[in-house]
């Protein structure tokens, strides 16, 4: 395989061939933002956090999936990346309850975008809370389709299936199949789809009760009871 050398941001790099610009601009400490990419999944190239701008293209392309070419300049942090990267921010905040992103909250910081910027000019995306099996809350109202929880589901990590899309445009979320509660999934409660979303659309219970401020030990002894009672 043979090497190729860009720019990136003034600075020249050499790396083998088929390296995307994400991992070029990471091996020279470049701080590119992401979402949807997960260093241990495949990229799914869905959030469009990672646009950059190359010299001679017409459009911004995502460093997540984009391969370094010879010779290609590339400027992660232009003001037309800027502007992107704003603009994007601010339509998840118009559609998504992003009260539990502490990676979009500080990407908002970092733009100056305004949450309330398009706030009003449509429907937000609003789902029940679900609460079906002993470990875990689904709140896909805080969902932003990154499918980090789908991969961590299937064929990159734990190859259960338990989890997909459902759905089309507007309408489209992440389901079980056939939307049956998550005990009569295939889940195996591995946990790996919580610990990978990004915005607490998945919950572990106890955390998610300790924000509600229960009392977990009263919680445990109802929780005992039940069992006992069916046996």
């Amino acid at each position: 395989m043979s090497d190729v050398t860009c720019t990136i941001d003034g600075q020249t790099i050499t790396v083998p061939e088929g390296t995307t610009i994400l991992q070029a601009a990471q091996q020279i400490r470049k701080s590119v933002p992401t979402i949807c990419y997960h260093p241990h999944f495949t990229p799914p190239s869905l959030c469009r956090m990672c646009v950059v701008q190359v010299e001679k293209s017409r459009v911004l392309v995502q460093a997540c999936t984009r391969a370094v070419e010879n010779g290609m300049v590339v400027q992660t942090d232009s003001p037309r990346v800027q502007r992107a990267r704003k603009v994007l921010v601010e339509m998840l905040h118009s559609a998504v309850d992003l009260s539990d992103a502490p990676e979009l909250a500080a990407f908002t910081d970092a733009y100056g975008a305004d949450p309330n910027r398009y706030g009003g000019m449509g429907k937000r995306r609003t789902f029940p809370l679900f609460d079906d099996n002993p470990f875990y809350v689904r709140d896909y109202s805080k969902c932003i389709m990154c499918w980090r929880c789908v991969q961590a589901c299937g064929e990159d990590v734990q190859w259960t299936f338990a989890i997909h899309r459902a759905g089309r445009g507007f309408d489209a979320h992440i389901a079980t199949f056939e939307e049956i509660p998550i005990p009569e999934s295939t889940c195996v409660y591995c946990g790996n789809c919580v610990q990978a979303c990004p915005t607490g659309a998945l919950k572990e219970k106890r955390a998610f009760w300790m924000e509600q401020d229960l009392d977990l030990k009263q919680l445990a002894r109802v929780s005992n009871l039940e069992r006992r009672e069916k046996g």
